[in-house]
């Protein structure tokens, strides 16, 4: 969620940056929908659930994830963005279970309205002069306790608790949101080859910010399958 360079760069290319930004992130949530409905469509979603092959793809977007953030500054932007599409295409497989879950209209609409509501916390992010900087670590241990909370009721499985999860969790990336958009306004590049993948690099944080945000919204409000 965070990532340290220096402050040199003009107005312009903060303004590509976040062009490439959301561009490269529109293509991995493109990429994710596309492999999600056709892993659902052709049935291999059940092999991979019947198969327990769930978890083993769970255990390696982490992976991704950890080599592509402890490794951003090493590798080269062509690894980078082969890793970023790899993450989205892996996380595409592992969503399409929404859609034996849930009504696909329902995907849809809450689909949109999770777009709308993270345009406004983009917005906020964007245009706030506030230092945010403070926010990293509360974030951080907030996130941390999430997840640990998480794991917790996979073997609770207390749908109550689920239910207060989801939307402090909900809320929690609101406020990552708001943080990594404002981030990104003030981050500039510290070497050419930086500046080559750091697009790639925010596009990663914003994907996995909206994702978060539309599952929790479905998760709460999604309309299930009888």
């Amino acid at each position: 969620m965070e990532e340290n360079f220096s402050n040199n760069e003009p107005i312009s290319t903060k303004n590509k940056l976040f062009g490439k930004t959301f561009f490269w992130m529109f293509l991995g949530l493109l990429g994710s929908a596309i492999v999600a409905y056709y892993t659902y469509r052709s049935g291999l979603f059940i092999d991979i659930v019947l198969g327990d092959y769930f978890n083993l793809l769970l255990i390696l977007e982490l992976v991704v994830v950890l080599v592509f953030s402890l490794l951003f500054r090493k590798l080269s932007p062509t690894v980078v963005g082969i890793l970023y599409f790899v993450y989205a295409m892996i996380n595409g497989v592992t969503l399409s279970v929404i859609f034996a879950v849930f009504e696909l209209s329902s995907i849809i609409y809450l689909f949109i309205v999770s777009a709308l509501i993270y345009g406004v916390l983009g917005l906020i992010g964007y245009k706030t002069n506030k230092d945010l900087s403070s926010w990293h670590i509360y974030l951080s241990v907030f996130l941390i306790a999430g997840i640990v909370l998480s794991i917790i009721n996979l073997f609770m499985q207390n749908s109550t608790f689920e239910l207060f999860l989801d939307w402090a969790i909900l809320i929690l990336f609101f406020g990552i949101t708001i943080y990594d958009i404002n981030k990104i306004k003030l981050l500039e590049e510290d070497t050419s080859l930086v500046s080559e993948k750091l697009h790639i690099y925010c596009a990663m944080q914003l994907y996995l910010d909206f994702i978060n945000i539309f599952l929790r919204i479905l998760s709460i409000f999604g309309k299930r399958r009888n």
